[in-house]
């Protein structure tokens, strides 16, 4: 098949847009719900360099909503499994998959600075706070997604400056939780993120908890994390498609 699956991008955003697609370096932080179909929107837009970082394995809880997860791929390591998808699409892409947490101990091992984009698909309060005062003090362009759990109306998702965030529990801890610590993010960065917060109706979602972060376990829908990752992605596409007709910024 080659490139030609890239025809009807190239239509559209021309060819030193496409060309430039395929030279950006992203990584993508968190591989689950929202990350999972946010890789696949990049890799089907014609970004050639991502790198996948994500320290679980597949597991049948996974099935409803992320991407590679399949009953014949309960038990493989995410990051893994999900190289093996996109290489399907686009065979000749560099994707590096890390198996490994993003925390405060193991940040330097990532060499962002060596990036284009960082994108964030965490769930931690904790590590997505760490990688977003990281990844916003260097030269990448940092998007991030709040949360994607607790919603069924698609019609709200949208986009918007970290600090201009409402209604959307995730936002409102990590902008505490900067206060608190008296700690900034180098610049500002938009956001995906949903107003709506409905409550869990199963009886066992309200029990279970993650014991290694210490946070409740709430439901999630595939067709809310997918508009996350899919939105998530086309930041990424709209911000080089525009640098590159604009470069000087006045597009």
């Amino acid at each position: 098949m080659g490139n030609a699956f890239l025809n009807r991008t190239e239509l559209l955003v021309g060819a030193d847009v496409l060309a430039r697609l395929g030279q950006v370096r992203v990584i993508l932080f968190g591989c689950g719900g929202v990350g999972s179909w946010c890789a696949e929107g990049l890799v089907r837009s014609g970004i050639r360099h991502l790198t996948l970082v994500d320290p679980d394995r597949v597991s049948e809880s996974n099935v409803n909503r992320q991407l590679m997860a399949l009953p014949g791929t309960v038990g493989q390591i995410k990051v893994e499994a999900l190289r093996e998808r996109l290489l399907q699409i686009a065979p000749d892409a560099g994707i590096i998959p890390l198996q490994k947490s993003f925390n405060a101990e193991t940040a330097d091992s990532f060499g962002l600075e060596g990036y284009d984009y960082i994108l964030d698909a965490i769930d931690s309060l904790k590590d997505k706070g760490e990688l977003i005062l990281r990844g916003t003090r260097t030269p990448a362009v940092f998007f991030s997604a709040m949360g994607a759990a607790l919603k069924v109306d698609p019609t709200q998702v949208r986009v918007a400056e970290f600090w201009n965030v409402r209604g959307c529990p995730l936002g409102a801890a990590l902008r505490k939780k900067f206060k608190q610590n008296h700690t900034w993010p180098g610049h500002k960065f938009r956001c995906v993120y949903d107003e709506e917060v409905l409550p869990n109706r199963g009886e066992e979602a309200l029990v279970e908890t993650d014991l290694f972060n210490k946070a409740q376990i709430n439901g999630s829908l595939v067709h809310i994390t997918a508009i996350f990752g899919m939105t998530l992605a086309g930041l990424v596409i709209q911000d080089v498609y525009q640098k590159t007709l604009a470069p000087d910024g006045n597009a």
